[in-house]
């Protein structure tokens, strides 16, 4: 059965299609179920006679694996590209080693093109595309006769509008056609309510050979760059507290929800080894490793979300559109800190089961940004994240890469020095290459806040 959303976008769809527009774009809330609602627009188009074939592109070989199985029941047929096929579901990454064949084949019929994720796409033209975006330019538009555009997470971190979408003016706010908010989502028992934790640390004591500063806040000490925060990811008595706490909530939620899974977002491959030692050694918590190097990475998160296993480590695999619904824990520990990526990681616990149990926690450390994000939470689309027009002659900085990977050197190391941080006088110290003490801090106590967004509804 439909929800109430879906049922409306999908009419709203098909009136704008018959009506003589050519494109569609819908914002929803991650986990809200945007595929299954693009597969009935799309039957609705099929049976009224309106298109031939379907072809959808997504971001990831995983999403698109979804889109195919969706799109295959829904429509009872295969979805696979083959001889009786209504379809097929690519990768943006695909578009550019399809020939002109299939554009030649592609342009004899009547074609829907779905995009999902589409704000991975920037450019309204060629000259401020990036490489998905001059696709869609360069070959898509020309080919469909309708295209759906799909995101949870409507803007970018680069200053470059989205593909096939329009802002008002002067306000920079991306125009839909359709919106469902979280908030909505999780009125209608849609979502899951999410609570988000920031783990912080008081009387901090900074000391080197010409000063002796206090500071009340983690965030405090990363404002004057003292460390890293790098530096904290990479601890493994910081990290021990962290995933501690999270433990034991996922430990609590499995107690009623048997399958209940939690989430954590890595740095690199060897941060994602040191937290899994932890887990496995210190807390005595299964897990699982899936990372854009591994071959069977697929393979490995089709079988976490049908098993019981409680962890999975992702290293830039599991941050948007990959459906794992018994996830109801994160730990963000990743060192790329942008809104987009914030919001998506959290879209990973955020989809309703049929558990007792509908609790969702993300943790993560008290940096200044993720401080700005959780606090945030609440808007839909925050007013930083408005898209302003630059100067012709400004070059903008395209961070796709950025925001769909992680990668081992993406983190920034203290210099001269290895991070030592000690259990018993939690005093922290950079030690230089010669071994000769260059400063240290020291720790007070652990504390947390707790946000829990959304209190009213």
């Amino acid at each position: 059965m439909l929800r109430n959303w879906q049922s409306n976008c999908i009419r709203l769809a098909l009136e704008k299609y018959k009506s003589g527009n050519k494109h569609f774009l819908t914002q929803a809330t991650p986990g809200a179920g945007k595929t299954v609602m693009a597969a009935h627009v799309s039957k609705l188009l099929l049976d009224e006679n309106m298109i031939d074939l379907i072809i959808c592109f997504s971001p990831s070989v995983n999403v698109a694996n979804g889109f195919t199985e969706t799109f295959a029941r829904i429509l009872q047929c295969p979805f696979n590209g083959k001889l009786g096929s209504l379809g097929t579901s690519l990768t943006y990454q695909a578009i550019q080693y399809l020939d002109e064949q299939f554009w030649e084949t592609v342009s004899k019929y009547r074609v829907l093109a779905i995009f999902d994720e589409i704000h991975h796409c920037s450019g309204e033209t060629l000259s401020e595309a990036n490489a998905w975006g001059e696709q869609i330019i360069l070959k898509v538009q020309k080919a469909a006769t309708y295209t759906l555009a799909l995101t949870g997470t409507p803007w970018r971190s680069d200053n470059l509008p989205i593909s096939l979408s329009s802002y008002s003016d002067p306000e920079g706010k991306i125009i839909c056609d359709y919106q469902y908010t979280l908030e909505q989502a999780i009125f209608d028992k849609v979502c899951r309510k999410p609570k988000l934790v920031l783990v912080d640390n008081e009387q901090l004591q900074y000391t080197s050979p010409n000063e002796r500063i206090s500071y009340s806040s983690i965030q405090a000490l990363f404002k004057e760059q003292k460390v890293s925060y790098s530096s904290i990811l990479e601890d493994n008595d910081a990290l021990a507290h962290i995933l501690k706490l999270s433990a034991d909530k996922l430990n609590s939620i499995r107690a009623i929800n048997y399958n209940a899974a939690g989430l954590i977002v890595a740095s690199s491959v060897a941060h994602a080894r040191q937290i899994q030692m932890i887990l496995n050694g210190q807390l005595h918590q299964p897990s699982v490793m899936v990372s854009y190097h591994d071959p069977n990475a697929q393979n490995i998160i089709e079988k976490f979300k049908k098993c019981n296993s409680p962890w999975i480590i992702s290293i830039g695999m599991i941050s948007e559109g990959t459906d794992i619904p018994r996830l109801q824990i994160c730990c963000h520990l990743s060192n790329i800190r942008t809104e987009l990526y914030f919001r998506q990681v959290l879209g990973r616990i955020l989809r309703i089961t049929d558990g007792d149990n509908q609790e969702a926690w993300l943790y993560t450390f008290a940096e200044e940004n993720l401080v700005k994000f959780t606090e945030e939470i609440e808007q839909d689309i925050p007013e930083s994240c408005l898209y302003v027009k630059q100067p012709e002659d400004k070059e903008a900085e395209d961070v796709q890469s950025v925001e769909t990977s992680s990668s081992d050197t993406g983190s920034t190391t203290v210099k001269s020095g290895e991070l030592k941080w000690n259990k018993t006088d939690t005093n922290v110290q950079i030690v230089s290459e010669d071994s000769i003490p260059y400063w240290s801090f020291t720790l007070g106590h652990f504390r947390e806040r707790v946000i829990e967004a959304f209190i009213g509804i």
